[in-house]
């Protein structure tokens, strides 16, 4: 019981953070990240991509709590079928997203949309224990995404390395 407790403070802490994300905000780096790099109609998909994804996200905690299986199922693979890259993009924004993006950036996206399935899998199979796992595993892929690539949105994920070494 105690188990459900912390992790059900955890999830009201994500909607919270959720609902209350500005969207505006944005900081000065020296360097601008992959992200930064791509055209504005590609960071717009990308933008509009995210954006989905908090919706779902924070759509599963309500869900979650009242053992509703089928809603976090249909939300999880609608998340895991959400990839930017399957878009109907035009292969010039294709190559632009294949030549900006890292591999490691690559890695993290096909490992949410992953997690996803799994969550989706673990709501059909109706074991909130598992549903509680992969929930979580989702939230560390998008804070481990966000601090690598998204410093410029989420500041306040940067690495103490990063702000101590300043050149």
């Amino acid at each position: 019981m105690e188990r459900r407790v912390s992790f059900l403070r955890l999830c009201l802490l994500l909607c919270f953070t959720f609902t209350s994300f500005n969207v505006t905000s944005e900081v000065i780096t020296s360097a601008p990240s992959p992200i930064e790099k791509l055209s504005p109609e590609l960071r717009q998909l990308l933008s509009q991509e995210m954006m989905s994804l908090q919706t779902g996200m924070a759509a599963i905690i309500p869900a979650y709590v009242s053992g509703d299986w089928h809603e976090i199922s249909h939300i999880a693979l609608k998340m895991k079928h959400s990839y930017i890259l399957k878009q109907a993009l035009r292969q010039s924004q294709k190559h632009e997203l294949h030549s900006n993006l890292p591999p490691s950036f690559l890695k993290l996206d096909q490992q949410f949309h992953y997690q996803a399935g799994m969550l989706s899998h673990a709501a059909d199979m109706k074991k909130p224990e598992l549903v509680g796992f992969y929930f979580s595993e989702l939230t560390r892929s998008c804070v481990a995404c966000h601090s690598q690539f998204a410093q410029h949105r989420f500041p306040a994920l940067k690495s103490k390395e990063d702000t101590d070494h300043q050149h």
